[in-house]
């Protein structure tokens, strides 16, 4: 089964009606994030039935898929990546860097969430995060957002030295989806350790943007939500 089987079988599927309330849900807009995105409607559901059937696409296809303007064939490309890299430990190299290679086309907030700690995090688990403070300082939204999310696969570890190193970085970003993913990783790290998640909040609350606090302190008690909100802390 080659790509052009894998298209047929996307066609037979694809629910129009769902693609074009999907293109308001991810704000495809002249001049919101997603801009030109489009999407022929497909659920995550289908498109990982879909990963199993062809996961084994070459390298050539799978790129041939990540460059399209179909919103659903980039994630299908993305996830066929994370079932090798999770089924075939001799090919993780080589999809890390494929991975890295091509940040341009994981361009969207769900593509970035369901690949990159499954990816580029557990790749490094045992090695040099200094590709992340780099992605950090990128321009490129979609990289700033993949180097937070990476470090989920660090924080499920217990981990949290090098999301906080970046929270750093990142804490007076303005972009919602920066603020959003930064506040998550935030809570994160508390329900695994409180306290260096607020030895974090306690420093940077006053400055980091109310979005990120909000998701940080979700599941804080109300008095103490309120006290962070209140700048009483």
């Amino acid at each position: 089964m080659d790509l052009t089987d894998l298209r047929k079988d996307i066609e037979k599927i694809q629910d129009k009606e769902k693609g074009v309330f999907l293109q308001k849900f991810f704000k495809t807009g002249p001049g919101q994030y997603g801009e030109g995105d489009k999407f022929i409607g497909l659920t995550v559901s289908q498109s990982r039935n879909l990963v199993v059937k062809y996961r084994d696409l070459s390298f050539l296809e799978i790129l041939e898929l990540l460059k399209s303007k179909i919103h659903e064939e980039r994630l299908i490309a993305l996830l066929i990546l994370v079932y090798r890299f999770q089924k075939q430990p001799e090919d993780q190299r080589k999809i890390y860097e494929f991975y890295l290679k091509h940040t341009k086309y994981v361009n969207n907030w769900d593509l970035v969430d369901l690949s990159s700690h499954k990816i580029i995090g557990e790749y490094l688990q045992d090695k040099p995060k200094d590709i992340l403070f780099k992605l950090a300082r990128s321009e490129n939204l979609w990289e700033k957002r993949i180097s937070l999310i990476s470090t989920f696969a660090f924080i499920r570890e217990g981990e949290f030295d090098i999301s906080l190193e970046l929270a750093e970085i990142l804490v007076n970003d303005k972009h919602d989806l920066i603020q959003k993913a930064l506040g998550w990783m935030l809570r994160e790290i508390g329900k695994k350790d409180l306290t260096a998640e607020e030895n974090f909040l306690k420093k940077y609350h006053k400055q980091m943007g109310r979005t990120a606090l909000r998701y940080a302190i979700e599941k804080f008690p109300k008095d103490k939500r309120l006290a962070y909100l209140h700048g009483e802390i």
